[in-house]
């Protein structure tokens, strides 16, 4: 019989400028004023899930811009995806999406992203911070879950995946967008806006804005021309809700937007759409075109 193997935990030695535990979110709990979270690249983590033998529901660190370091405690198998970086154990080069063997005690570093923003680390087991709503997610609006990270904290680790087919040792990961082409459906406050800006909003060329975060990709470019004055009182947002503020120019809510909002929405991004958004740094290129013609 194979002895079992303890679950173990990761020290945090490089914390990166803002490295969150996420996981696929608290879908369904938007009626109580709590938003979703979860990985805003949802299609990279549960890739990287895949190649450690994890389920997709297994909770994984991500990262942005920067990358992070850690230190695990046990010998664990770890895929580092997403945005691609260079990664090292003890210095030494290892593989980019990409299952690698990190021996207890090893430093695995993921550097800063060399295209796109967010990578993502996988460790055989998950990390089993404790769930809050059902959940491991950080939720940077409303502060549940775990904190974003600092050097030297430690988060244990799931029991390994039990053995089974091997995983894959390497797949097609998609590039980051050079250019992000994001479709959006028009409602439910379109008609708050004049055909002008209409036609502006699905033909002309804005740019990621350099104050996007998790909750919001903020946009430069050309303002949308109301056609009706004042606010509305507080109506119920949801993810991909393309709201537009008192300037004019569009922002696109992801995974910790709020669950409530007086600016009108324009339109709304279908959620396969955003996971290139979570992937588009400062100065990209975003296009708006108009969904269901």
């Amino acid at each position: 019989m194979t002895a079992s193997v303890r679950p173990g935990a990761v020290e945090v030695v490089r914390a990166g400028a803002l490295t969150t535990v996420q996981d696929e979110g608290r879908a369904g709990l938007a009626h109580l004023g709590v938003g979703r979270a979860g990985a805003l690249d949802a299609p990279a983590a549960a890739l990287a899930n895949r190649l450690v033998g994890n389920r997709v529901t297994a909770a994984v660190l991500e990262t942005t811009v920067t990358g992070c370091a850690v230190r695990p405690d046990r010998a664990v198998r770890v895929v580092v995806g997403g945005a691609p970086c260079r990664v090292t154990v003890d210095g030494r080069p290892v593989a980019w999406g990409a299952a690698v063997h990190v021996p207890a005690g090893a430093v695995l570093d993921a550097g800063p992203a060399v295209h796109g923003l967010r990578s993502y680390l996988a460790f055989a087991g998950g990390v089993a911070a404790d769930p809050v709503l059902g959940s491991r997610s950080a939720d940077l609006l409303s502060g549940l879950g775990p904190a974003p990270l600092s050097a030297g904290d430690v988060l244990p680790l799931g029991p390994p995946p039990q053995a089974g087919a091997p995983p894959a040792d390497a797949v097609p990961w998609p590039g980051a967008p050079g250019g992000l082409v994001l479709p959006v459906h028009f409602g439910p406050r379109h008609t708050w806006f004049t055909p002008a800006a209409l036609v502006t909003f699905t033909t002309r060329a804005y740019r990621v804005g350099a104050q996007s975060n998790r909750i919001g990709l903020r946009t430069e470019g050309p303002p949308l021309e109301r056609a009706r004055a004042g606010e509305l009182p507080s109506e119920g947002m949801v993810l991909g809700a393309v709201q537009v503020p008192p300037d004019g120019r569009p922002v696109v809510f992801l995974d910790d937007h709020p669950t409530t909002g007086g600016y009108p929405v324009v339109g709304v991004v279908p959620e396969p759409a955003l996971a290139a958004a979570a992937q588009a740094g400062a100065g990209t290129v975003v296009r708006f075109v108009r969904a269901g013609r």
